[in-house]
């Protein structure tokens, strides 16, 4: 067995599940926001809540980065995870801020089915981490991010098709345009958490 005179600091697992845990309870805020036919404009707060609690676990890790001799990805790898994920949730608090900003007072089309393939996203991202840790069963959830940023690409341009046919004031057009941009921007944030594990699975697997 091979014997390690300096251990490797391997917490950062357990940072990074952290952080995910979060984001994934973001998403499900914003899910629960956009339910009912008015959405629920105090969830905004509890969202901005999760963002910043995502804010302190990045900060953690980027200190424990800075102070760790011997890591058990590269430098690099474990930066642009943690600044892959905190993206996510950085999306998701843009997206509810919108609403509430923007006082849109209505769910349209493709903003709840949005939420839903975020909330599905993390889902997929939490475990696609537990299966790099495991290095066991990684690849079929990264296989069901790509398909779920497709499905995401697919009614992003169907919300904004519909919205384009039915709604007549332009301001209305532009609020809702900037709304279902940062909905899909979620999603994509997803597929970039992936990427960043599907290279480091390359890298060490």
């Amino acid at each position: 067995m091979a014997f390690r005179l300096i251990p490797r600091e391997v917490k950062f697992y357990d940072d990074f599940q952290a952080l995910a845990d979060e984001v994934q309870h973001g998403a499900r805020l914003l899910t629960e926001m956009l339910a009912p036919e008015h959405p629920m404009w105090d969830k905004v707060d509890e969202i901005k809540e999760v963002e910043h609690k995502c804010d302190f676990l990045t900060h953690e890790i980027m200190r424990r980065l800075n102070r760790t001799f011997v890591t058990p990805l590269d430098r690099e790898d474990i930066h642009a995870l943690a600044c892959s994920l905190d993206d996510v949730m950085d999306a998701i608090d843009a997206s509810a801020s919108l609403v509430r900003l923007y006082r849109l007072d209505c769910v349209r089309f493709g903003a709840r089915e949005l939420a839903h393939i975020i909330e599905a996203s993390t889902r997929e991202v939490r475990l696609a981490l537990g299966g790099m840790q495991k290095n066991n069963g990684f690849m079929a959830h990264a296989v069901e991010i790509n398909r779920l940023e497709n499905e995401g690409d697919r009614t992003h341009q169907q919300a904004v098709s519909k919205l384009f046919d039915d709604e007549r004031d332009p301001l209305t057009v532009i609020r809702w345009k900037e709304m279902l941009d940062f909905l899909e921007d979620a999603i994509d944030r997803c597929e970039d958490v992936a990427n960043v594990l599907e290279g480091v699975m390359v890298k060490h697997g």
